[in-house]
């Protein structure tokens, strides 16, 4: 086995969800990736327990190693510069101007490690008027017009039920670590990458605000409805709940109309234009005919006729998906509770056919893994106990 990343050492000072989830996409594909976390308290995440990680930071820090450092303390430069020596990348997402008033910053670890690849991930960005402001996932939802092109026009504004802003940017951030690193290895040089939450939002909203700089006219909150205003593209109830039909194309239209029992009705309604200035029409026609059977039987009847549709479905029938566990998108890894029953997380978005993404270890507890990295550093006994004496680790 070979992993891509393989031999990469990452330095990672991130704690919530963003930055932490980035660096594990590194992980997983074999960086050895050191979190470093505040002695005592550790990531925000882990709540209440420290020493118990939590849902939220298993997700994001699955395949890493657990060093306490309190980073305000003299011997925690000395270990962070010594760690840089070697690093091949450093990923942080405190505020702006933070980690340089620590002595971490980009210039000065650069000085120790010149073709060093560092990723600064931040609300809105290194520089600009906003840059000092703190920054979550609902506030940046907000603030970049999302919630605003979501919900119902009598709902007013609504925020994703999940954390779409905080899981993007990992993304967005994930790939640009992926390039900078390809890039070095071209080159021979490092970075400093910035990555905001506030641009990773923008380019999600993309086809809406490119349509807007366009056209000049702001979309409208839709429901469910398609972005692209299709009535045959919604959310529908049936007899016993609700259906997502996609018949974006014609013909997947005209399947729709005719697995319906509507075939008369389809040649009113021929291409996407008419059915577009008829929408309320159409809408009426497909709801009407929709709730007389139950979802099941929509479900087969459409996709026998290679109609996307779906039933809304609640996460526990998600969570025994066939699909899923063909995919292995579920894997277990080893309970912290005295039992020792295994628990089942959340791993990897990609399959490969050689050396895809694969799980070295669970998330760590805090500090697991401190003294093993200090004594590979060289620190001997001694003066590991004095680090943790002086409150270092």
């Amino acid at each position: 086995m070979s992993l891509a990343f393989e031999g990469l050492k990452v330095l990672d000072f991130t704690q919530v969800l963003a930055g932490p989830f980035a660096t594990q996409q590194l992980a997983a594909l074999g960086a050895e990736v050191i979190k470093i976390e505040q002695p005592a308290t550790g990531d925000l995440t882990r709540v209440g327990n420290p020493k118990r990680p939590s849902a939220m930071f298993t997700t994001a820090n699955l395949g890493k190693k657990s060093l306490t450092l309190n980073l305000k303390s003299a011997g925690a430069k000395r270990i962070v510069h010594r760690l840089a020596t070697d690093a091949d990348a450093v990923v942080e997402n405190f505020r702006p101007g933070v980690m340089a008033r620590l002595g971490f910053g980009y210039d000065q670890l650069r000085e120790i490690k010149p073709d060093l690849v560092y990723c600064s991930i931040s609300g809105y960005g290194q520089s600009g008027p906003k840059s000092p402001l703190p920054a979550f996932d609902g506030a940046i939802q907000a603030a970049s017009g999302m919630m605003a092109v979501s919900g119902f026009p009598e709902s007013g504004p609504v925020r994703a039920g999940y954390y779409a802003v905080d899981m993007a940017t990992a993304l967005h951030a994930a790939f640009a670590l992926a390039a900078a690193l390809y890039r070095k290895r071209l080159t021979g040089e490092g970075q400093h990458i910035d990555v905001a939450m506030m641009d990773t939002s923008m380019l999600m909203l993309a086809p809406q605000m490119t349509d807007y700089l366009m056209s000049g006219k702001a979309p409208e909150r839709i429901g469910n409805l398609s972005p692209t205003l299709q009535p045959t593209v919604n959310v529908f109830p049936t007899a016993d709940g609700s259906i997502q039909i996609v018949a974006l194309k014609d013909k997947q239209a005209e399947s729709l109309f005719r697995v319906l029992g509507l075939d008369a009705r389809f040649p009113d309604f021929p291409d996407a234009r008419t059915r577009f200035k008829r929408s309320e029409e159409v809408n009426a026609l497909l709801c009407a005919a929709l709730k007389r059977q139950d979802t099941a039987h929509w479900l087969a009847a459409l996709h026998k006729q290679s109609v996307p549709a779906s039933e809304v479905r609640e996460l526990p029938d998600v969570a025994n998906d066939a699909q899923f566990e063909h995919r292995k998108a579920f894997v277990e890894i080893a309970s912290s509770e005295p039992a020792g029953d295994g628990t089942k997380v959340v791993f990897s978005g990609h399959c490969a056919s050689e050396d895809g993404p694969t799980l070295m270890r669970g998330a760590p507890g805090l500090g697991e893994h401190t003294e093993e990295i200090l004594t590979g550093l060289g620190y001997a006994r001694a003066e590991i106990a004095a680090f943790s004496a002086d409150g270092t680790i």
